[in-house]
């Protein structure tokens, strides 16, 4: 049975982001799926590479449960807010710390490329925003997109990564938001 890891990084449990989540984890367990989930703003860690990437800092016990969760997901869902055209702060800080080299990806000695370590994974980005889809894109460049599907999870191996955008959330009705919570459930019952 394919497993499945559902990722939030939206530090507000009463959020429309907690919801999309519980939506999709409710679809994929209908399926029988094996699902985990990480609530980003739940976990107990330093979020800052005081060194960058020069000194290693050990990862707090919440970090390295958070990895063995990616490591045994053959598909991972992350769901998160636009804020000011990126992702949320306290999820870039969860990257930085979990996705790094020799665990995420490995650099080849006296090379400009690398490795990518995490193959044999797709993903899912289910993003929400307040800027219609086109604005984001044709005006903006969809940076949060571009940066984590392009830079982080496929710059990691993992492949395909499919993009949901739920927008505009601002002054939406019920109804839309109702329509989105059970397309998101949909996702997880097909494990997409």
């Amino acid at each position: 049975m394919k497993k499945i890891l559902v990722i939030n990084g939206h530090p507000n449990k009463e959020s429309y982001n907690y919801a999309l989540k519980e939506s999709y984890i409710k679809g994929a367990k209908s399926s029988g799926f094996e699902v985990e989930d990480i609530q980003i703003g739940d976990l107990k860690f330093e979020p800052n590479l005081f060194h960058g990437y020069t000194k290693r800092i050990e990862l707090e016990p919440d970090l390295e449960e958070a990895w063995q969760k990616i490591l045994r997901a053959e598909h991972i869902v992350w769901i998160h807010p636009l804020w000011w055209g990126g992702i949320p702060a306290i999820m870039k800080g969860f990257i930085d710390r979990i996705f790094l080299p020799g665990r995420a990806f490995a650099y080849r000695p006296n090379s400009i490329w690398w490795d990518r370590l995490l193959k044999g994974r797709s993903a899912r980005i289910i993003c929400t925003s307040d800027q219609p889809y086109l604005y984001y894109w044709l005006i903006n460049g969809k940076p949060a997109i571009n940066q984590l599907k392009r830079m982080t999870l496929e710059f990691s191996g993992i492949t395909p990564v499919k993009v949901s955008f739920i927008s505009p959330i601002k002054r939406s009705s019920i109804e839309y938001r109702k329509k989105w919570l059970e397309k998101v459930e949909k996702l997880g019952k097909f494990g997409l």
